[in-house]
């Protein structure tokens, strides 16, 4: 029996090339659509509520964008909290990715063999795409 794979240091912000710089474009989007909903005021009742929980979503969001780190490690994906290890998801584990709105990228699937994730995309889309490509070739290539 093999003992596992003790993991690799946290990532120094931007040291690894592996390590997706943070974008915090969706998360402002978010945070913005939630004051735009305050337009509504004058005409819907509950707009106030919906400001508020659309607000309150991007903010969550933006503090997630400075936390969260993805790391492209040579057999998997792992997710840092700071310096905290969260989770890794093996590359051999992986059954399918995608990039929904390749144009505006905002959300980012994946599915392994056990259960899909689907992550809001906190980080740069296009090193993202960059790595996807690189670690994740033996998938067949999404379509757009």
């Amino acid at each position: 029996m093999t003992p596992p794979p003790t993991p690799s240091p946290a990532p120094a912000s931007g040291s690894s090339p592996g390590t997706l710089p943070a974008h915090y474009g969706v998360a402002l989007a978010v945070v913005a659509l939630g004051l735009a909903c305050l337009a509504l005021v004058p005409v819907w009742s509950g707009a106030l509520w919906l400001c508020l929980v659309v607000s309150l979503l991007g903010l969550f969001l933006v503090i997630q964008t400075a936390l969260l780190r993805l790391e492209f490690q040579d057999e998997a994906l792992v997710v840092w909290r700071q310096s905290t290890l969260l989770r890794r998801f093996p590359y051999s584990a992986w059954k399918s990715w995608r990039l929904f709105w390749p144009g505006l990228p905002v959300v980012f699937y994946f599915r392994e063999e056990q259960s899909p994730h689907l992550l809001p995309l906190l980080f740069d889309a296009k090193a993202l795409r960059q790595q996807l490509d690189r670690h994740l070739s033996h998938l067949p290539a999404p379509d757009a």
